[in-house]
């Protein structure tokens, strides 16, 4: 379920019943709706570093994904190997626009743009600038992620491989690995993602020149 958090000052609303709280200072963790019980705000110290790392980790490993191999097939002596960016290519070749275009947009195109605005927002923050367009960012971003599903591209890929296997010899590739780490990876984005810690680095923040 989308969470939709509002904030004037001190004040939030919980996304669940819309009570507005206040929000108090100098409390340490968790706080949750009197009304319903909802988790609404998390206060305390928050570092920075995580979330950015996690983010650059996710980065490199999506450049990895899309420019190793997932997998190499031999038949008869002859190699042939497929990217991501290739698999989508060779579906269309093949007269499956429909599903080359899903490979494309689930696998590869989502979750670029979801990885690209959460860098866009975490690295100007961590060095306290305030990134342009920073509420349309935060929007797109929740609007981006449903459609992210490297995990269902993966599952695809390996009833694949074990229906290949016995007609080919079948090599995992560096980009396959690269996709096991990257779902990990976004996971654990997903957990670290706080849009409220977020919003109040902004408010603090000061314009880049």
């Amino acid at each position: 379920m989308a969470t939709l958090t509002a904030r004037t000052g001190k004040l939030t609303a919980c996304h669940d019943c819309d009570l507005l709280l206040a929000l108090p200072d100098g409390v340490d963790g968790e706080l949750c709706c009197p009304c319903c019980g909802a988790h609404v705000h998390h206060q305390g110290e928050q570092r920075a570093e995580l979330p950015l790392a996690l983010s650059l980790a996710g980065v490199m490993v999506f450049v990895l994904a899309n420019l190793f191999p997932v997998l190499t097939l031999e038949v008869a002596g002859i190699r042939s190997t497929a990217t991501l960016w290739q698999t989508a290519l060779s579906l269309e070749q093949q007269g499956m626009l429909f599903v080359a275009l899903l490979v494309l947009m689930t696998g590869i195109i989502m979750p670029a743009l979801e990885l690209g605005s959460i860098l866009y927002v975490r690295l100007p923050l961590f060095f306290g600038w305030m990134p342009p367009g920073f509420p349309a960012i935060i929007r797109f971003k929740a609007m981006v992620r449903p459609w992210c599903m490297v995990e269902v591209f993966l599952m695809g890929i390996l009833v694949s491989l074990v229906k290949l296997v016995g007609l080919a010899t079948v090599h995992p590739g560096v980009g396959l690995w690269a996709l096991f780490a990257l779902i990990i990876l976004m996971a654990a984005n997903a957990c670290v993602f706080k849009p409220e810690d977020l919003w109040e680095c902004y408010q603090r923040c000061r314009p880049i020149e």
